[in-house]
C-alpha cells in the first residue's frame, strides 16, 4: 500500500513545501506550509499568516482548509504539513488539530521534514478522544434554569 501511496503523497508533500515559501511570519520566523487533498484530487495550499496581534494569526492548516471550505469542499483525503525543522517532523498545533477534526477523524496527516521524509498519522492519532460535530447531535440533559 505504501508504494501505491507514493504516487500522490510525495507530490502533496512537495506542494506543502512550496506553500511554506509564501509564509508571512515576521514575528516567529517559523514558516509552515500545508497542502490539503480533497477526494476528487483537488489540492488546496495554505501558509501561516502572522499578525501583530498574535492571536489573530492563521496557521497553514487552517488557511488551506478555509480555502477548501470556501470552495464548497467538506470532505478530505489527506493533508501534508511542512516546516523548516530539520531534526523532527512538524506537528500541527492543538487548534489546528481540532479544526481538522471538524471534517472527520479518519483522514491522513503527513508530517514532513525539508528533505521530504514524512510520518503518516490520522486526525484520530493526533487528537484522541476528540469532540466533533456528531457530538452535538447526541442526547443531552439540560440543566439550565431557563431551559435553553
Amino acid at each position: 500500500i505504501e508504494e501505491e501511496n507514493e504516487d500522490w503523497i510525495k507530490p502533496l508533500i512537495h506542494q506543502s513545501q512550496g506553500a511554506k515559501e509564501f509564509a508571512y511570519c515576521p514575528y516567529s520566523k517559523f514558516r509552515v506550509g500545508a497542502a490539503l487533498l480533497a477526494h476528487d484530487g483537488t489540492v488546496f495550499t495554505g501558509c501561516n499568516v502572522e499578525n501583530a496581534s498574535y492571536n489573530l494569526g492563521l496557521c497553514a492548516e487552517r488557511t488551506a482548509i478555509a480555502k477548501a471550505v470556501s470552495g464548497g469542499y467538506r470532505s478530505f483525503k489527506a493533508i501534508a504539513i511542512a516546516s523548516d525543522l530539520e531534526d523532527q517532523f512538524v506537528s500541527p498545533c492543538g487548534g489546528c488539530r481540532q479544526f481538522m477534526r471538524e471534517f472527520g477523524d479518519h483522514w491522513s496527516v503527513y508530517l514532513s521534514k525539508p528533505d521530504g521524509s514524512y510520518k503518516e498519522m490520522t486526525i484520530e492519532d493526533l487528537l484522541p478522544v476528540s469532540f466533533g460535530p456528531e457530538d452535538l447531535k447526541k442526547k443531552r440533559l439540560f440543566t439550565t434554569k431557563n431551559g435553553s
